[in-house]
């Protein structure tokens, strides 16, 4: 008996044993996968380096860590196969690491490719209509493939948990009550997550566009599923819920260009003479870089008894330069009109009827 015993021992392992194996497979599998991956991606590292494209240096990038971790989720899989212990603890966290492994790819492949086809999205250039169209696009669906990309991976980590799959079959049994409230307060969430595509399939606005909202004047300077950031010229932001301008009414400096008219008025004495004053303006502006050679136009549009309204247009290439090449030229005219032409400053004329009768009757004596 004590034999048998005995030969049971030596045939079962110690418990301590079986877990230092496990434990010593576990690392040398993490082992293998961090070398393979170094290798790896040291490779590609050096290819993507080689290559003209900065987008592959991106891509490489992105991938870098995600790929690891999922090499050593690997590595920890190939071991469990020859390790008993090890297969029934992975097992047990299979169905919440996975999940977050795929996921946490999927997302970083996502961004690689969208930081890639950015790259190709310049706004820095002069005309960069088509750029900006396709930066506020890649924009919108990268923030509504983050969305819907995190919140399918929660899921599936929280489906492997058996308490909480429980308690969903639970709520499912009683879906009336429970999916109306459930629908009442997602409902914010999916009215900004189709606000968000409305937003990329009708584009209101664009990245780096020029706006006015609520008396603000600004450019967009980044779009969320559920506002946008306008940067105000004074360098303040301006936070706006998409909806704002998907209902109400906004100025959109740069919808189909960005070329734009200026002017600047002008209140002068209506004697003076404006011939000299549209020289001066034209002298101006042909010297002025900011100007860009479309419109130049000077026009009397309103009298009055003691003054004039005289209208300089202009065109500029952009709002930044047609607010600066507008104050530049107001600057110039003013100097001009105060050194050269200082009778063209108006003047309020206060006549009484004594006087205009006086001046009358003088001039019909040196008429006869």
């Amino acid at each position: 008996m004590d034999n048998w015993l005995t030969g049971v021992r030596d045939f079962v392992p110690d418990p301590l044993e079986v877990w230092l194996v496990a434990a010593l497979a576990a690392l040398i599998g993490v082992a293998l996968a961090l070398l393979v991956h170094r290798i790896l991606f040291g490779i590609l590292r050096k290819v993507a380096s080689a290559s003209d494209s900065t987008a592959d240096n991106v891509v490489v990038r992105h991938l870098a860590r995600p790929s690891k971790w999922a090499m050593v989720a690997l590595g920890i899989v190939l071991a469990a196969r020859e390790v008993p212990v090890l297969e029934s603890v992975w097992e047990k966290v299979a169905g919440f690491v996975m999940p977050a492994l795929i996921g946490w790819i999927a997302l970083a492949i996502m961004r690689a490719l969208v930081a890639a086809m950015e790259l190709r999205a310049d706004i820095t250039t002069e005309d960069n209509l088509q750029a900006r169209r396709r930066r506020t696009r890649l924009t919108i669906f990268s923030r509504i493939g983050t969305f819907i990309i995190v919140f399918v991976t929660i899921g599936l980590m929280l489906l492997s948990i058996p308490g909480v799959r429980d308690i969903g079959v639970t709520l499912m049994a009683s879906a009336g009550l429970a999916a109306l409230a459930v629908g009442a307060a997602a409902q914010p969430a999916l009215k900004a997550l189709i606000g968000g595509l409305q937003m990329a399939i009708t584009e209101p606005i664009r990245i780096d566009d020029v706006v006015i909202i609520d008396g603000e004047w600004g450019k967009i300077e980044d779009i969320r599923t559920t506002y946008v950031i306008v940067r105000i010229w004074d360098e303040r932001r301006l936070v706006v819920p998409v909806n704002k301008f998907l209902e109400e009414t906004f100025q959109n400096w740069t919808r189909k260009g960005s070329e734009l008219l200026g002017t600047v008025f002008l209140h002068l004495d209506p004697l003076a003479e404006v011939e000299k004053l549209r020289a001066e303006y034209g002298r101006l502006l042909h010297a002025n870089p900011l100007w860009d050679r479309r419109v130049e136009a000077v026009q009397v549009t309103e009298t009055t008894l003691d003054s004039m309204e005289l209208r300089l247009l202009m065109s500029a290439r952009n709002a930044s330069d047609a607010f600066d090449l507008r104050c530049q030229i107001r600057e110039g005219m003013l100097a001009f009109i105060r050194e050269k032409m200082p009778e063209a400053i108006a003047v309020r004329r206060v006549t009484s009827a004594t006087e205009a009768l006086w001046e009358a009757g003088e001039a019909g004596m040196d008429t006869q």
